[in-house]
C-alpha cells in the first residue's frame, strides 16, 4: 500500500502526464515542428511512467526510460514491444554521460511512436486500482 505522499505524487504526475499528452496532440494538430511535439510527448510519457511507479509504491533509481521501465516492470506487466520501444528512447536522448551529453534529433516517425507509446501506457492505468488506492488512503 502506498502512503499519502505517494498518492499525492501519483495524482500530480498522472494529471501532468495527461496534460502534456493533450498538449502534444494539440501541437501536432496545429502543425508544430515534429521535434516540439516529440519533446512534449516524451515528457508526458515520463510522467505516465513516474505516476505508475507512485501508484504501485516503487521508486525508480533514475528518470531515464530504462530505469523507469525497470521499476514499472517490478509491479505490472508491460507488453514486450511497448517495453522495448520505451527503452529505445534513451538512445534518442543520448542519456548516459553529463560530460558528453548529446540530445539526438528525433525524426517525424519518432514523434508518431512516442505519441502511440503515450496512448498505450495511459491504457495501463487501471481505474479500479486507482479507486482502490484512493479509498484505502481515505480510511487512514
Amino acid at each position: 500500500m502506498i502512503n499519502q505522499l505517494a498518492l499525492e505524487a501519483f495524482e500530480e504526475d498522472y494529471r501532468s502526464a495527461r496534460m502534456y499528452h493533450f498538449r502534444a496532440n494539440q501541437f501536432l494538430e496545429e502543425g508544430q515542428h515534429p521535434s516540439v511535439v516529440f519533446n512534449v510527448a516524451a515528457v508526458a510519457l515520463e510522467n505516465y511512467l513516474i505516476a505508475l511507479c507512485h501508484l504501485f509504491g516503487v521508486e525508480p533509481s533514475n528518470h531515464n526510460y530504462t530505469c523507469l521501465m525497470d521499476a514499472v516492470e517490478e509491479v505490472t506487466a508491460i507488453p514486450g514491444q511497448l517495453n522495448e520501444e520505451i527503452r529505445s528512447l534513451d538512445s534518442i536522448f543520448g542519456i548516459c554521460s553529463i560530460e558528453n551529453y548529446y540530445h539526438g534529433e528525433p525524426e517525424p516517425v519518432d514523434t508518431d511512436r512516442v505519441l502511440r507509446m503515450c496512448d498505450d501506457v495511459r491504457k495501463l492505468f487501471d481505474p479500479s486500482k486507482m479507486a482502490a488506492v484512493k479509498a484505502a488512503m481515505e480510511k487512514v
